[in-house]
């Protein structure tokens, strides 16, 4: 709750007249200066009055590609028995979208729809709604929140591309494979659920642990590619307004390479140099919400040598990750296939004689022509 100037001037008439009033026997400033005090109590009141709203959001859509539309609704409904008469306002990013409550009778409700701004990648917190109730004299104002943060994640773009990595060796359906003897491989153990068939069904461990468990397998002749976005701070040294242009290029790019893999059916794990913090959300999502921070490249190729996730390892970095590319070049006896795409560089990458696949681009769209322009994965 707070006391406006207007208030604060009128407390400390109430003081002054009180006691004057008091300390030489006038009591028509007595009477001012109870008055005074009456109008302060009463806005007090009046303000404390907590008017009950029921605030609803829609988003259309809640997730959305960079540079497209997205609206957001917002409906509050009076819950109350009395009119209310309110200034609020809803919480979109960094702005504030008038909403009017003037005059809204009880049971009624009211609705406004306004733009999601997405011209930046990331998740736009949308709410919650601030209401403020003033009293009728302007002495007192007092904010309240309602309604929940809905999260609007604006995507980064994705550019169609027409090719996806191939593996190393051919498989009998045509499409190429990095294992020589796959096909179908054990992977994990999971609950049983209606429609499994019961072929499938691991009865040694369903014994052991009292419920059915059930084979899952993998397919391993399918190329897997593993997409490793760098997200370290020295990899994009030149910001403008806080954003690394090279690094939001690096996210379209890692977007258009999981959109082509999932769009074929083809295994793809999107990685960062610098972990994130829910690896197991949404590429698009993750990729959504990735920002730049310090980290160490030959710890994530180490990791990398280990795990040894894919047969096709696609890199992205920034002007300055062109000097850990000795680190990746590495990694061509656990990956057969390895492509590096360096965003905003001033001049071209010089060839390391790896047998890297190397890629200069501006930004994603640029990204995506010299992609499908490779002719050797």
């Amino acid at each position: 709750m707070g006391i406006t100037a207007r208030g604060v001037g009128l407390l400390v008439a109430t003081v002054a007249l009180l006691a004057a009033g008091f300390a030489f026997a006038y009591p028509e400033l007595t009477v001012l200066g109870a008055a005074a005090g009456t109008a302060v109590g009463y806005a007090l009141v009046v303000a404390a009055r907590r008017p009950r709203l029921t605030v609803t959001r829609h988003a259309d859509p809640d997730r959305v590609a960079r540079g497209e539309p997205a609206r957001m609704s917002v409906t509050v409904r009076n819950a109350g028995r009395l009119a209310a008469s309110l200034v609020a306002e809803d919480r979109c990013g960094g702005r504030t979208i008038p909403v009017p409550l003037l005059r809204l009778r009880p049971g009624r409700d009211t609705t406004v729809t306004y733009d999601v701004p997405t011209t930046r990648r990331g998740v736009v917190p949308i709410g919650p709604l601030r209401v403020v109730r003033r009293d009728p004299l302007g002495l007192v104002a007092l904010a309240r929140s309602y309604g929940d943060t809905v999260p609007v994640w604006v995507h980064p773009r994705v550019h169609p591309l027409t090719a996806v990595p191939t593996g190393a060796g051919r498989s009998l359906d045509g499409r190429v494979d990095g294992v020589p003897h796959g096909s179908i491989t054990f992977d994990s153990l999971r609950e049983y659920v209606v429609g499994d068939e019961l072929r499938r069904v691991h009865w040694r461990t369903s014994a052991r642990v009292g419920e059915l468990m059930v084979r899952e397998n993998v397919d391993t002749s399918l190329p897997r590619i593993v997409v490793l976005l760098d997200n370290r701070v020295e990899a994009h040294p030149e910001r403008a307004d806080g954003t690394a242009e090279s690094f939001e290029s690096g996210c379209e790019a890692a977007a258009s390479v999981v959109a082509a893999a999932i769009r074929d059916d083809l295994p793809v794990t999107l990685l960062t140099v610098v972990p994130d913090d829910d690896p197991d959300a949404h590429p698009l999502d993750r990729l959504t919400s990735v920002g730049l921070a310090t980290g160490s490249l030959p710890d994530a190729t180490t990791r990398l040598r280990q795990q040894r996730a894919g047969d096709t390892l696609v890199f992205l970095t920034g002007p300055g990750g062109r000097a850990g590319l000795g680190h990746v070049g590495a990694l061509r006896g656990a990956y057969p296939s390895v492509v590096v795409a360096v965003f905003g560089a001033a001049d071209a990458t010089p060839a390391d004689g790896a047998g890297l696949v190397v890629i200069d681009a501006v930004d994603g769209a640029a990204f995506a022509a010299e992609w499908d322009g490779v002719r050797r994965w």
